[in-house]
Parts: structure tokens; C-alpha cells; sequence
């Protein structure tokens, strides 16, 4: 495949994010607290988030191994690998997920988005890419780097203020408070949605912006979706909260 194959298969796999997005604003994706009957059969909650994040992990790993990458490359290779390590082997093992469950439609999808963005994300940086060692000191570099950086930091925070609120053997739902949560009721997936942004500006290419494109139209819908299940479950949840952009959405 050259580079404008990959290229144009970017702009069509970019589009159906933008119409997954449009999608999104009417039909909210059964996980987690959005769960119901009627999406046919269901595995384990941590199996499913493992299985699903896995090939994001697996198939930048192998590009990785397999290909002679750049340093500048191969240090965007590694952030990717860091961010998915958490999210695939380490994130599922510290969520409180007894009894809970998920649609297997939803790790079908999940697995085939996930095989898509990676791989073209992957198959760049094995096969296009053209850094050198003056790129790290390049402005979208530099601010890309310390985006991704305070994104990921605002994720970890915040999904370890959320794995901590309820008490072990809880299985309610509270309003959670401090750090942004003051502010955002989904400040994990912001701090996703900073990090990915950042991820973008440092590759400077089409996959990783197509990446961000799909990203920001999975997220945003299940922010909003979650504000309005907060909103409807707790009636002096605070009115003042946005979802997941502050002072904005």
C-alpha cells in the first residue's frame, strides 16, 4: 500500500467517524451504567475491556518490533504503548466490576475500531514516516508533548478518583467531587480527549489525526450521555457541571 492509499483511506475512515458521531447524539452504546436487555448476549465487564483494547496494544507493538522506525517515531510508538499497557492490562484488573457485564456487539466494534486506528497509525510510522532528531525540538512537539502528557495525567487522576468512591462490597453510584470533577462529570475522558490531541500535533499526519477525528466522536456522545444519566439519576447533582469541555459542553 503507498502512502496516498493509505492517505485516502484515512478521509473515508475519518467521515464514518464523523457520521458515528451524528449517530451517537440519538442512540446512547450499552456499557457500563448504560447497560439494558435487548443487545443480545453479554461477557464479563474486565474480560470485555481487554479483549476489545488488546489489538490498539498488540498491533502498534508489532509494527514496533518489525519495523526499522525512527527515534521520533518510535518514541510516538511507545507513548501509544504506554497509554494502552494501562488500559488494556492494568485499567481492567482496578475497576470494581463484579457482576457487571457487556454486550458483545460492543466488543465486536470496539475491536474492529481499535484494528483499524492502530493499524493505520502503525502502518505510518513503520512505512511513511520521515522524522529526524530535529523534530523533538519542533513546536508541535514540544506542545503536543506537554498536551499529552497533562491529558494523561488528568485520566489517571480522575478514573482514580472514580474507582476509589465507592467502598469495597458498594455497588452504587455517587456524584463524584474534587479535582475537575468539580467542574466536568467526565474529566477522565477529557484528559483522553487533550491526551489523543496532543498525540495528533507530535505525529503531524493524516492517521493520527483520523484517530483524534474518532476519538473525539466516541467520547463526546458518551460524556454527554453520561451528564445526562447524572443529571436524571441524582436530583441536586450540580447544575453548574458541563460534561466534558469546561465552561463549553
Amino acid at each position: 500500500m503507498n502512502e496516498e492509499t493509505l492517505n485516502m483511506i484515512c478521509i473515508v475512515w475519518a467521515a464514518i467517524g464523523i457520521a458515528s458521531f451524528i449517530l451517537l447524539q440519538f442512540v446512547t452504546a450499552p456499557y457500563g451504567r448504560h447497560v439494558k436487555k435487548g443487545w443480545g448476549p453479554q461477557i464479563s465487564n474486565r474480560l470485555g475491556w481487554i479483549v476489545m483494547e488488546a489489538p490498539s496494544f498488540l498491533i502498534i507493538l508489532y509494527f514496533y518490533m518489525t519495523s526499522d522506525q525512527s527515534v521520533y517515531a518510535g518514541t510516538l510508538s511507545l507513548l501509544w504503548l504506554v497509554h494502552y499497557l494501562n488500559r488494556t492490562f492494568i485499567y481492567p484488573f482496578r475497576i470494581r466490576t463484579q457482576g457487571k457485564m457487556m454486550p458483545l456487539v460492543i466488543v465486536g466494534s470496539a475491536i474492529f475500531f481499535n484494528c483499524i486506528n492502530a493499524g493505520l497509525n502503525g502502518y505510518f510510522l513503520a512505512h511513511f514516516e520521515s522524522y529526524t532528531i530535529h523534530s523533538f525540538y519542533q513546536w508541535n512537539f514540544i506542545l503536543g508533548a506537554m498536551l499529552f502528557v497533562s491529558g494523561f495525567i488528568i485520566n489517571q487522576k480522575s478514573d482514580h478518583m472514580l474507582i476509589n468512591l465507592r467502598k469495597q462490597g458498594e455497588t452504587g453510584y455517587k456524584i463524584p467531587s474534587g479535582f475537575l470533577f468539580n467542574y466536568l462529570s467526565c474529566p477522565n475522558l477529557f484528559g483522553e480527549l487533550i491526551q489523543w490531541s496532543g498525540f495528533a500535533l507530535m505525529a503531524w499526519n493524516l492517521p493520527a489525526l483520523t484517530f483524534l477525528v474518532w476519538t473525539f466522536a466516541n467520547l463526546i456522545p458518551r460524556a454527554i450521555g453520561h451528564h445526562r444519566w447524572y443529571r436524571n439519576q441524582f436530583e441536586n447533582y450540580p447544575v453548574d457541571r458541563k460534561a466534558v469541555i469546561p465552561g463549553i459542553l
